[in-house]
This record gives structure tokens, sequence and C-alpha cells, in this order.
């Protein structure tokens, strides 16, 4: 029996979760997207704590009307900014299950753009 899509992300999630984790010093960078929106959040695991966050609903990138790779693409210089202010320069990417194309690497190219190592 085939696995249904949401399923197999989460395995795939899984798989990644279990190599790549986040600390105050380099916390997880990731990512949800759904069908409309995309959100991305900086993750210390240690602690178990969001240290910040950027999705497509803010106020500044919702107003932009641009298409939704170029929305992702803001996200990730958005994610970025608020990294710099609080002090952090390198992540560990975390995709969270989807493929590394279309918006999820628009965000990561944005986030790396806006001055994030990982």
């Amino acid at each position: 029996m085939a696995l249904s899509k949401n399923s197999r992300r989460n395995r795939i999630r899984n798989r990644i979760r279990k190599t790549i984790s986040g600390t105050e010093q380099r916390p997880r960078l990731a990512v949800f997207r759904s069908n409309k929106e995309i959100y991305a959040q900086l993750i210390d695991d240690v602690n178990g704590t969001t240290i910040t966050a950027a999705s497509s609903r803010d106020k500044d990138i919702d107003a932009s009307k641009v298409n939704k790779s170029d929305v992702a693409k803001l996200v990730g210089q958005a994610i970025a900014e608020k990294a710099k202010k609080a002090g952090i320069d390198t992540v560990a990417f975390d995709r969270g299950g989807y493929l590394y194309h279309g918006r999820v690497k628009s965000l990561a190219e944005g986030a790396r753009e806006g001055g994030l190592k990982f």
C-alpha cells in the first residue's frame, strides 16, 4: 500500500531530525510550508524554545504582492535579519521533510543573502 504524501513527509522529517538539532549558538532553522503560506523559525532544541520566527503572514511581507517563491525569499531575508538582531550568524537548516526545491530553496537562498551561514 502506498503511503500518503503527508505520512511520507513525516518519515523523511523524522529521519532529518535524528541528525539535526539546534543549540543556542547554532539554532535549527525549521521550515513549514502550507499550500498558501510559508513559515520559518529558529529553534533552540536544548532548551525547547523558539528564538525568533518569520512567516508570509507578517504585515510587511503580506503587503508585497508577488508570487509564492518570491514571498519565500522575503521570509528568508526576514528571518536572517531577526537572527542578526539576536546575535546569531550560523544555523542548521531543517527542510521539514520537503524537497530542497521551489519555495524551500527560495527561503534558504533568501536567508543566505541576509547573512546566515548553513
